[in-house]
């Protein structure tokens, strides 16, 4: 038999396992020590007093929101239709068991907490690993002075995490090369079809988001939206180009100062933020993990959707704005709800289009939320940027 370009391209598929087994290492100790630096360093239980109160409620508003529009946005707009991806053969049955488990409130609650860690890190669930996480950080907090090593330990192991992540995606390109390769040969090039129909589908909802949201967020606060914008496009334009907003933070925070936020909150709020209010990052998850189950022709009912709604406003908490976290929190998305994790290599042929999007949109959605709770706590902006 003859060498053919199909069996060249299916020939790659070592390739895309090598990349996905990479990203599935990861999942377990990023979202772990991302979750406990968080919250470990908001500083003191006080701390996460009046401040801390009115940015979590906050930032549970705009992320829920973000997520409710990105659902809405992908079940009309419906770009994954016309695809058939590999699909686990298991998958019918564990979609139809999480759906029973979300009716269930008994068995949900149940199910939050694992008998053990580690073994909801070798399941690969997510949610379990998040509120896991969550109460080892409270814990650690509530220590305070005692708990400063353990707290250290997880700092470094969260710094090599995210060294980590930027290592194995320096595999992304032969990733995407064999993932596009392969859906091409299984597919044939309409596959690109619905990936553009992804992208276009992602920034509609995002521009949504931001007339919805954002806009009406940033009047509240009492800030010259013209002014604003002006001041805030150098940073926003960076996190567009760099696809990550921590780089624009300097500047922003800078910024934020000037516009009159008091720096005991600016310093607090907005690198909260950057933990626990990624709105265009979570908006992209929604978006994505329902795409992948309409590009694998899996009907995911209205509770279902509602429990990985739910399973994302965990899970995006606490990973920091860093190129391609978000694809750590889908792969162990698609695995908590058995989707086909090869889909992830086909996404990442555009990802660096929707990663400059949700990206800038992380910026601007923390920004605003350091201006809300600014307002909400009774100050005033300098005069040259109020409304």
């Amino acid at each position: 038999m003859g060498i053919t370009a199909p069996s060249v391209a299916m020939s790659l598929k070592p390739v895309r396992g090598l990349f996905l087994n990479g990203i599935k290492s990861l999942i377990a100790p990023l979202i772990f020590s991302s979750i406990v630096v968080g919250i470990a360093n908001a500083g003191s239980p006080k701390v996460l007093g009046a401040i801390g109160v009115k940015a979590i409620i906050w930032f549970e508003i705009a992320t829920s929101l973000a997520l409710l529009i990105g659902l809405l946005f992908v079940n009309i707009l419906q770009p994954g239709a016309g695809l058939s991806i590999g699909v686990p053969g298991s998958v019918s049955a564990v979609v139809q068991g999480a759906s029973e488990r979300s009716v269930s409130v008994g068995g949900f609650i149940e199910h939050l907490l694992p008998t053990s860690f580690f073994e909801a890190a070798v399941k690969g669930d997510v949610l379990q690993m998040v509120v896991y996480s969550t109460l080892f950080g409270l814990a650690l907090l509530f220590l305070g002075e005692r708990g400063k090593p353990v707290k250290s330990f997880f700092e470094s192991l969260a710094e090599v995490m995210f060294k980590m992540t930027g290592i194995v995606m320096w595999l992304a390109p032969l990733g995407v090369g064999a993932a596009i390769a392969m859906g091409v040969a299984e597919h044939g090039w309409q596959v690109m079809v619905p990936l553009m129909r992804l992208v276009g589908t992602l920034y509609a909802a995002l521009l949504f988001f931001v007339l919805v949201v954002i806009l009406p967020a940033l009047k509240w606060s009492g800030v010259s939206l013209k002014k604003f914008f002006i001041e805030l496009r150098p940073s926003i334009a960076l996190a567009f180009a760099t696809t990550a907003s921590e780089s624009a933070y300097p500047m922003t925070l800078e910024s934020l100062n000037k516009m009159g936020v008091k720096s005991s909150i600016s310093s607090f709020v907005l690198p909260l933020g950057y933990s626990f209010n990624l709105d265009g990052s979570t908006l992209y998850l929604g978006v994505a993990s329902i795409f992948i189950a309409q590009a694998a022709n899996i009907d995911l009912s209205m509770t279902t959707q509602l429990a990985l709604m739910l399973s994302l406003m965990l899970t995006t908490k606490g990973i920091a704005a860093v190129p391609r976290a978000s694809l750590v929190v889908l792969s162990g998305t698609l695995l908590t709800f058995n989707l086909p994790l090869e889909a992830i290599g086909l996404i990442l042929a555009v990802d660096e289009l929707m990663d400059m999007a949700r990206t800038a949109v992380n910026l601007l959605g923390n920004a605003t939320a350091t201006l809300v709770v600014s307002k909400w706590n009774g100050d005033k902006l300098a005069a040259e940027f109020s409304a």
